[in-house]
């Protein structure tokens, strides 16, 4: 999935459903935020924080895997209470921006991709890439709320099925992607 604008749309619109619109667009604003500020902070000293926690990339991409696999069940199974401790927390902040915009997956390759670069043209490339892709995030989830409004309620639950399946598939692909990075790395 690494960071897929026309992918996140269906759990955008599931996990935001409900919402006045108003709010809608500002969680889709908040979550482009907190996925770039997570980004950023990575491609900035993320293999040092990685080091320093002495955690491999097979296994952020496991641990990112499962914390996925927990969403989409949710999603399919239609459960949409929310334990009490976290009724106030902002589905834009966690898991619309992170894990599912700033996942594993994507933390991984900015990571790579800033290590990789070569002199300050490199850089900057890399760097204006990332801006831009948030920019197409934020206006692919800004814009997507016009699907509601054609799709009702029982195409809101339907999307949020799909999206629960999709996202299931995704989880368990990154779990066994990080298994498979672990038994080649042994």
């Amino acid at each position: 999935m690494i960071m897929d604008p026309p992918g996140i749309t269906p759990i955008f619109l599931a996990l935001t459903s409900g919402r006045p619109v108003k709010v809608q667009r500002r969680m889709a604003w908040q979550a482009v935020c907190v996925a770039f500020g997570v980004i950023a902070v990575f491609g900035l000293c993320g293999q040092q924080i990685l080091d320093y926690l002495h955690v491999s990339v097979p296994a952020l991409m496991i641990a990112g895997g499962l914390l996925l696999l927990l969403i989409a069940l949710d999603l399919l199974t239609g459960k949409t209470d929310e334990p009490k401790q976290t009724k106030d927390v902002n589905v834009a902040l966690v898991p619309l921006g992170m894990p599912l915009l700033a996942g594993p997956g994507a933390i991984v390759s900015v990571i790579l991709a800033v290590q990789k670069a070569d002199g300050a043209a490199g850089q900057v490339s890399v760097w204006a890439a990332i801006a831009a892709m948030h920019v197409v995030l934020w206006i692919t989830m800004r814009y997507s709320l016009v699907i509601i409004r054609v799709i009702k309620d029982g195409g809101v639950v339907l999307v949020t099925r799909l999206a629960g399946m999709m996202l299931s598939a995704i989880a368990v692909q990154q779990i066994i992607n990080g298994v498979l990075q672990v038994v080649r790395g042994s």
